[in-house]
């Protein structure tokens, strides 16, 4: 198998990576399709106690091992599997559980800050950046985190205020200036999603991987 179409989608929290993602899978036969989160890959927190883990910045970089998610992504172009760590949002540290992931002819890494390490954006083909109003994001935010994340409404707010959005502007927004394409997702964005199809195929078939 030659090498993996690579797609990049960033942008802010909750502005609607998820649903691009999904409307390109939607476009290919899932099984060659892997999704890759750059959540799964934050450090393992198991020796802290659950109030240290509360005052992690989990929007700056350091939060992040990308070293093994950069290794990882190399095994996948060379064709091997991967056992990729999982992310406990409620435990706030790694799972016990792990995810084996195989080679496919397309990978896509989704994270808010998954171009801002030059060493993984520079296996990208596309790079992607998904944008949304910052009110619209927050309210996002805090239904999903109370729904899904066993967060409460003042834990979301503190943790919104006092990290996600200055690191957004420090970290997150910044990395724009690397994406191929701006999505904004305040709007249909079928239009670009189906561009963005075409040129995945127009790849593929440069690179005869399928």
């Amino acid at each position: 198998m030659k090498k993996p179409v690579i797609i990049a989608v960033a942008g802010g929290s909750a502005s609607g990576k998820t649903t691009v993602v999904n409307k390109i899978i939607d476009a290919f036969n899932p099984e060659n399709v892997t999704v890759i989160k750059h959540d799964d890959y934050y450090k393992d927190q198991s020796e802290m106690t659950m109030e240290e883990r509360y005052k992690v910045n989990y929007d700056h970089p350091f939060s992040l091992d990308n070293d093994l998610m950069f290794r990882q992504i190399l095994q996948l172009i060379r064709g091997e599997s991967i056992v990729k760590p999982v992310y406990d949002f409620e435990l706030l540290t790694r799972s016990d559980r792990t995810e084996t992931l195989h080679p496919t002819s397309i990978i896509i890494l989704e994270g808010i800050l998954i171009m801002e390490d030059e060493r993984i954006r520079e296996l990208c083909d596309i790079k992607l950046y998904v944008e949304a109003d910052d009110d619209i994001r927050f309210i996002r935010r805090l239904t999903r985190d109370m729904a899904e994340r066993g967060r409460t409404m003042e834990n979301v707010i503190n943790q919104y205020l006092s990290t996600v959005k200055p690191m957004h502007f420090a970290f997150v927004k910044p990395t724009k200036r690397y994406a191929d394409v701006i999505i904004p997702n305040d709007k249909d964005h079928d239009v670009a999603v189906d561009l963005i199809i075409t040129k995945i195929n127009s790849i593929i078939s440069k690179k005869d991987v399928v």
